[in-house]
């Protein structure tokens, strides 16, 4: 079991210099993007008016997750965070697949997000290829990455504002044309519409908590950033409170009033249900105004997984288990080499939509989402191991939550549960037959470096033996 102190200095380099403003706008860069303003859209084919409880579960797992993470990162605030605490905690093959699986799964969300970009992009220049834009987007990007770290958190500070603003805007003019407006064609009648609250059952209802989760997924950023945190025990409390409230309001409440504009067939129309809702209440230019914010919204959470995704390398990289040119640090903090590998998703991202245009984003979702579940069962079961350690030494943590040792428990159950059910969705048949090999290659990766580090350890031991030899003989 590695000493959490000894992590954290390993990881030395990178810049203290983000806020508690700057971590929850951060993590609601990447929890606000796609999964919402397009991914919901797959949800709502599902569920139906039902998408609202779905989301609800997905939230409700998002907060267990959230409780957890919160109490390990005050303990031990560093970038490798749950990473680290798995190796800390349960063993160095934990850590590596974790830091591995969210890795990859990060890179691909990185990719679903540029490629949501080139499909709003069609709304105002459908002659031109989507993979145009998702090269161009992503460039730019990179960019941003290079830059230090505040310049970063500043940029997606107010990214993510523009989304808050634009939320609120919706939600304020979707609430009046549903309850003050007096259009019988807006209100909650539209539930029951069209098959009822629940046209696909209750299967269809559990399979947008899928949906639901991928929309969730970043939401755990604050606990990597909170390496690059001014005042990281202060700052997380807050921000994992903050971000905790406004996803709840923002998700729950907009998915209840998009559901209630307008019957779910006029909904799926479109490619973003939020962009389709403007359309049908007809305001003008509103369609193309809220274009704008869901290409800021992806793009913003592209940013911050960009981020995230570079950080990771980071720390497999100084843990010994990437090669080390992905631990340098620039003269500005940026660690550029771990960024650049982490561009991957984009790449992916670029070649399915030359190759497939019509099924890119399904595709893309579809093969991230196993890194995404396989991460957060993770992290419910390194809470638990993290409390059981405590309770061992007769230590309490530094920070608790209400009911998160049962939560971590019923989380991780749940987290199995929604795995199986991507086996029964057209939608998300690809997600284990792409996962589980990854799992296996990874396992197999661990295997070699360690049995690498075993012989170099060997080696070490061999050199030295004639020399301690000589001196023996000479004395």
């Amino acid at each position: 079991m590695a000493e959490s102190t000894d992590i954290q200095t390993r990881e030395i380099g990178l810049q203290k210099a983000l806020t508690a403003r700057q971590l929850s706008m951060i993590a609601l860069g990447g929890a606000i993007g796609t999964g919402l303003f397009l991914g919901s859209r797959f949800a709502i084919g599902f569920a139906g008016p039902s998408v609202v409880l779905s989301y609800l579960i997905g939230g409700m797992i998002a907060l267990l997750l959230m409780a957890g993470l919160a109490e390990m990162t005050v303990q031990h605030p560093t970038s490798g965070s749950f990473g680290a605490y798995a190796e800390h905690y349960i063993g160095p093959l934990a850590g590596f697949l974790v830091r591995y699986m969210y890795w990859g799964c990060i890179v691909l969300a990185v990719g679903t997000e540029v490629t949501a970009v080139g499909e709003y992009m069609q709304l105002w220049f459908p002659g031109i290829p989507p993979w145009i834009w998702v090269v161009l987007f992503g460039g730019a990007l990179i960019l941003v990455n290079a830059m230090n770290v505040k310049s970063f958190g500043t940029l997606e500070y107010w990214f993510s504002a523009i989304k808050v603003f634009a939320i609120l805007a919706f939600i304020v003019v979707a609430g009046w044309l549903v309850f003050f407006s007096g259009d019988q064609k807006r209100g909650l009648h539209n539930w029951g519409a069209e098959g009822g609250f629940m046209p696909n059952g209750l299967s269809g209802m559990w399979f947008a908590v899928i949906v639901s989760i991928f929309s969730y997924l970043s939401i755990e950023m604050i606990a990597v950033a909170a390496g690059e945190a001014a005042e990281p025990e202060k700052a997380v409390k807050k921000a994992f409170k903050v971000t905790a409230f406004r996803l709840l309001i923002f998700y729950i409440l907009t998915l209840s009033l998009i559901v209630s504009i307008a019957p779910v067939s006029e909904i799926l129309s479109g490619s973003s249900p939020f962009v389709t809702v403007m359309q049908v209440i007809g305001i003008p230019f509103a369609d193309s105004v809220l274009n704008f914010v869901v290409i800021i919204a992806a793009l913003s959470a592209m940013n911050s997984q960009l981020y995230i995704s570079t950080r990771m390398m980071f720390s497999l990289s100084r843990a010994g288990e990437a090669p080390k040119v992905f631990g340098r640090v620039g003269r500005n903090g940026a660690p550029l080499n771990a960024l650049l590998l982490s561009t991957g998703g984009i790449v992916v991202a670029t070649v399915i939509y030359v190759l497939n245009p019509d099924q890119a984003f399904t595709m893309m979702f579809a093969i991230s989402m196993f890194g995404a579940l396989f991460t957060w069962f993770m992290i419910f079961v390194t809470h638990v191991a993290f409390r059981r350690t405590l309770a061992a030494r007769g230590e309490k943590p530094k920070y608790t939550v209400w009911g998160s040792r049962i939560g971590a428990i019923v989380g991780a159950l749940l987290m199995v549960a929604i795995a199986a059910s991507t086996a029964l969705t057209e939608e998300f048949r690809a997600t284990l037959p792409f996962g589980i090999p990854c799992l296996v290659i990874a396992i197999v990766a661990f295997l070699l470096v360690q049995r690498r580090r075993r012989r170099a350890a060997a080696d070490l031991e061999a050199a030295d033996a004639p020399t301690s030899h000589g001196k023996n003989r000479d004395s």
